[in-house]
């Protein structure tokens, strides 16, 4: 069975050491880093699986890291940070990172997180077994075998989770969802204060999918209600 491989980034030696247990008690593979440089230089020479990212650290801070990360990379990012406030969960998601837990945290609950990210992200990564999985809206393209989409021809470059909602719409076209049926689908657990979260991730699905994101051909908002992909 392939090892798992989690990279904690942290400058909280403690806080790093005690996720480290946590982790390996799951199981899985933990690599430290105590500085977002060093954290950089061990995703440039190791396969890392999952990113636990601290948000406040000298030098670069995790927000910093985790667009450096998104240049080149889709693993699942979890940020755990000390930062509180929605805007700060906002920031953080916008981003790029795929979830935001706060500390103190619950071992259970950043577990449970973790795995559900890695899941995933493996089921993003895994061709489909058969059938015919393609979905089209206009230029939009979702070929499921490959976990690629493509607009107007061009492959847009989405996260697991960016994938698996426009997914949801796509294969349900014509449907709205509200805010707390998209997470719950998504994320498979209750979905408390689930707006915000949300709508960071269809604002960043708009700007890699629609060339005027606030003028959406594919991406719509029916007010009050949630968002859908309309019917061809």
């Amino acid at each position: 069975m392939e090892e798992t491989n989690i990279l904690v980034v942290d400058d909280e030696k403690e806080i790093a050491d005690l996720l480290e247990i946590y982790l390996i008690s799951d199981g899985f593979q933990v690599l430290k880093a105590y500085s977002a440089k060093e954290g950089l230089r061990i995703l440039e020479e190791k396969k890392i699986d999952l990113v636990l990212l601290d948000v406040m650290m000298p030098d670069m801070d995790g927000i910093a890291m985790c667009r450096r990360i998104r240049e080149t990379n889709n693993i699942p990012i979890i940020m755990v940070s000390a930062k509180t406030q929605d805007i700060d969960k906002i920031v953080g998601l916008s981003t790029g990172a795929d979830d935001y837990v706060a500390k103190p945290f619950n071992p259970l609950e950043l577990m449970a997180r973790v795995k559900s990210q890695l899941r995933r992200y493996t089921q993003l990564g895994n061709a489909a077994e058969s059938g015919d999985s393609i979905y089209t809206v206009g230029g939009l393209s979702i070929n499921d075998d490959l976990k690629e989409v493509t607009v107007d021809g061009e492959v847009v470059k989405l996260t697991p989770i960016e994938y698996n909602i426009l997914l949801l719409l796509v294969k349900n076209q014509g449907k709205v969802f509200s805010i707390n049926q998209i997470y719950e689908s998504i994320w498979n657990e209750d979905a408390i204060g689930a707006d915000n979260t949300v709508a960071v991730h269809i604002r960043h699905i708009r700007e890699k999918i629609e060339i005027n994101p606030k003028e959406p051909r594919y991406l719509k908002v029916v007010w009050g209600v949630g968002y859908k992909i309309d019917k061809n």
